[in-house]
């Protein structure tokens, strides 16, 4: 496996597998919860094909996804990279009931994502939505704390916009943005992508495969069963699916060229983008993985990486990306 280095040298940059793996469909959102020791036995092939970064949460399951990832890559711990999120409130059961990122409630978090990690100290640290009341100053100057007394290492936020991700940069160096970008859902080219480049910070892309959508798999058919989110997601509407699979139905072109799937294709297209891109495609079966992971050995020409975006700009997606309570957590 290729590696790619998040963040710059001179802040100690993160150098990680050029795909990482998204953990969080092994606790939730994608139906029901696999078992435990299946989940574990994954992991443990992922690391033996040479995946060495993986992204999960306190709130996945919640705390289920760092208690699983904890123990299936403690024996390997000292080879891998875990990042792991705080930032949403936690009511006793577990159940969300908002976002926080005050600075008690951060130090809370870390001390029980250390305990599940089963670790000493978490490699990336992300706030996983930017909290407006309070300000990111005070957030990366806690984060900047916990790397002081070495419980984290390197400093990450998640969904943040420019003006947020400046700020924080300024007291502690950001390693890594994480956000949705793929050729589904390209609107981190603006303003984000630049701003990353200029201050030398990583790009992590989740639902680099558009949650399922840039697979090839789903149809203007697929029922989404009980526990999938996507039954829930406006771009997953009937009406908006049927709509939305005229960008599949272009990359397919490219793809039977290239002798490829839809998906390689599409995770092939978002690496090419920048060598600081580090797509975390999720899934919980080995095929797929395998499927992903050969995705960066795919050579895409310029001709392919045009005739790529000229479809993507060609296809109006419809339907936004979370219900509107979910939406209004994201910042920009």
């Amino acid at each position: 496996m290729q590696t790619r280095t998040l963040g710059t040298p001179a802040a100690r940059g993160l150098q990680v597998s050029a795909l990482g793996l998204g953990c969080m469909g092994m606790s939730q959102s994608f139906g029901p919860r696999p078992p435990r020791e299946e989940m574990i036995t994954f992991l443990r092939a992922a690391v033996d094909r040479g995946v060495t970064f993986f992204d999960t949460a306190e709130v996945y399951g919640p705390f289920h996804n760092e208690e699983l990832v904890g123990e299936a890559l403690q024996p390997v711990r000292d080879d891998v990279v875990i990042a792991t999120k705080f930032g949403f409130a936690l009511d006793e059961d577990g159940t969300q009931t908002g976002v926080t990122s005050r600075p008690e409630r951060i130090r809370a978090a870390v001390d029980g994502s250390l305990r599940r990690l089963r670790t000493d100290a978490i490699d990336l640290l992300y706030q996983h939505r930017v909290d407006p009341d309070v300000p990111i100053e005070e957030v990366a100057g806690t984060v900047k704390e916990l790397i002081e007394a070495g419980k984290v290492h390197h400093f990450g936020l998640s969904e943040a916009g420019v003006e947020t991700f400046r700020r924080a940069h300024a007291v502690q160096p950001v390693t890594a943005l994480q956000s949705e970008y793929s050729l589904f859902w390209r609107e981190p080219e603006e303003a984000i992508l630049p701003a990353l480049e200029e201050l030398g910070i990583g790009f992590v892309p989740f639902s680099p495969l558009g949650r399922g959508f840039l697979t090839g798999h789903v149809t203007a058919d697929t029922e989404f069963g009980e526990g999938d989110v996507r039954a829930s997601l406006p771009r997953f509407e009937r009406e908006a699916l049927k709509a939305n699979l005229a960008l599949v139905d272009l990359i397919k072109t490219v793809a039977e060229r290239k002798q490829a799937t839809v998906g390689q294709v599409a995770l092939a297209w978002l690496l090419a983008q920048r060598p600081w891109i580090v797509p975390i495609p999720g899934t919980r079966r080995l095929e797929r993985l395998d499927e992903n992971l050969a995705a960066a050995d795919l050579k895409l020409s310029p001709q392919d990486l045009a005739e790529l975006d000229a479809a993507s700009s060609s296809v109006q997606v419809h339907g936004d990306r979370y219900p509107e309570a979910m939406q209004r957590m994201i910042d920009r």
